[in-house]
């Protein structure tokens, strides 16, 4: 359901200039998706979407450049995710995992401490266990959406 809704919000924010919350429960309630401004903040967070100025000089949400970067190589990359304790991690085909640990940096996650990419793995030292779980399962949800 929450992937699904965020399949949506992404579409309704490339379709539509939408600069507020309430903008954004009215559009995914026209596409039959009930949410409350709760959960839109939420989903905001998650999808790390930002307030930017459009070419009309007017503020609607956007996904940033780094975190399409970061999807993009994410998806094509990045084999699995695993963690222990605080620390996920993330094995990458060969010869990837510098290039989008970058990107994961770039992006600047809340619970992320550090990050160390070898030839084909990535560390990623979270603040907590609870932080490990949580971008574990970001991270997983973003590679296999409905699993």
């Amino acid at each position: 359901m929450k992937n699904h809704r965020h399949d949506v919000i992404l579409e309704i924010i490339s379709e539509h200039p939408v600069a507020t919350q309430e903008t954004l429960i009215e559009l995914l309630s026209k596409r039959g998706i009930t949410a409350t401004q709760a959960t839109v903040s939420r989903d905001i967070q998650q999808l790390s979407l930002v307030k930017q100025r459009d070419e009309n000089g007017l503020y609607r949400y956007t996904i940033p450049q780094s975190a399409v970067i970061e999807r993009t190589l994410f998806e094509e990359t990045v084999l699995s995710v695993d963690y222990a304790l605080n620390t996920i991690v993330l094995k990458c085909r060969a010869g990837m995992a510098q290039g989008t640990c970058a990107a994961i940096d770039s992006v600047k996650h809340e619970g992320i401490v550090g990050t160390l990419a070898g030839d084909d793995t990535i560390f990623i030292l979270a603040r907590s266990e609870a932080d490990a779980k949580k971008l574990s399962k970001k991270f997983r949800n973003e590679l296999f959406p409905g699993r």
